[in-house]
């Protein structure tokens, strides 16, 4: 039995792939519910390595190049890339951006209008990145937390993990055991504007951070930032949520009689070089570290750690090439 701590992203992720080889799994999960102890609630649920790459390593790529397929078996994602757009007084963030990226196309006032009618008029420049998309990440955590069940995985809800796991997930709460994890606290906010129509992820350039805006089902789109560093575990700022309103504004005027539904803030658990880490101590093997690319990294990471735990024989290995 391979025992795992945590039932978030990166613990599903990695019961599931487990699974997937035959290893019998338990998770254990102090959270009540699935999803929510996990800061992956807060996320934007964007698969866009592409604009990840712009301020990430090269590993942000090629890690997460087969996230979507991987989701797209588990949980709907939509596949519509994401669009960058920037007010003409921030045109030199869209270029600066731009230099350090690829992935994407540049396009006009015209070719904006098109991908998304509601921004007519609004914008005469940006960068479409065609190949990237977005998922619900509540919904993807429930998704996740099924399939793995399906596949024999045991979830002990309300339970805390016994002192000696062989996977460790816990995020900041493992903190104390890893060298170098520091929190980075993320902001958002979900607002209902069915007035609004917009299918595809809208990233806006600001000088102190670029803000985000994904739609969800029901005329609700989650807008949203990350950050700073820092410990503090209270509610949104009214600096922070002024500025995620005024982007929401920003991108479109009808926003502004937008219902907020929801506002919260997350620490999210993330080393020096912003890249998650398997990490090795006694008998217990640590995943953390996945930051603000946890839905895009999670599958490549979660396919490193069912190597390690459960090695596929040759076998196995030629059985499932012959069966894809």
């Amino acid at each position: 039995m391979i025992t795992i701590a945590g039932a978030g992203l990166a613990g599903l992720a990695c019961a599931y792939e487990l699974a997937q080889r035959g290893a019998p799994v338990r998770v254990y999960e102090r959270a009540a519910e699935i999803g929510a102890g996990s800061v992956s609630r807060y996320a934007g649920g964007m698969l866009a390595p592409w604009c990840e790459r712009e301020s990430a390593e090269e590993e942000v790529i090629t890690l997460g190049g087969r996230a979507i397929d991987w989701w797209a078996k588990i949980t709907p994602v939509h596949r519509r890339g994401t669009l960058m757009v920037a007010p003409a007084r921030d045109r030199a963030e869209l270029t600066r951006f731009a230099r350090r990226t690829s992935g994407y196309r540049l396009v006009d006032g015209a070719e904006i209008s098109a991908l998304e009618p509601a921004l007519a008029g609004r914008f005469a420049q940006g960068l479409f990145f065609e190949q990237e998309a977005h998922l619900d990440p509540r919904q993807a955590i429930r998704d996740l937390a099924a399939a793995a069940t399906a596949l024999g995985v045991e979830i002990c809800l309300g339970t805390e993990a016994p002192g000696n796991v062989d996977l460790d997930c816990r995020g900041m709460a493992a903190g104390p055991d890893l060298k170098g994890l520091r929190s980075v606290r993320g902001e958002m906010a979900i607002l209902h504007c069915p007035e609004v129509k917009i299918s595809r992820t809208l990233r806006l350039l600001h000088p102190r951070m670029p803000l985000y805006l994904v739609p969800r089902d029901g005329g609700l789109f989650m807008i949203g930032g990350t950050m700073i560093e820092s410990t503090s575990p209270r509610q949104i700022t009214l600096r922070s949520l002024s500025e995620l309103l005024n982007a929401a504004f920003t991108l479109h005027p009808a926003f502004a009689e937008a219902s907020v539904v929801e506002t919260g803030a997350g620490l999210r658990p993330a080393f020096s070089d912003n890249l998650p880490r398997l990490h090795q101590d006694g008998g217990t093997l640590f995943l953390n570290g996945l930051y603000r690319h946890g839905f895009l990294l999670a599958p490549a990471l979660a396919q490193q750690v069912a190597e390690r735990l459960r090695p596929e024989t040759h076998d196995e290995h030629h059985r499932k090439r012959q069966s894809a």
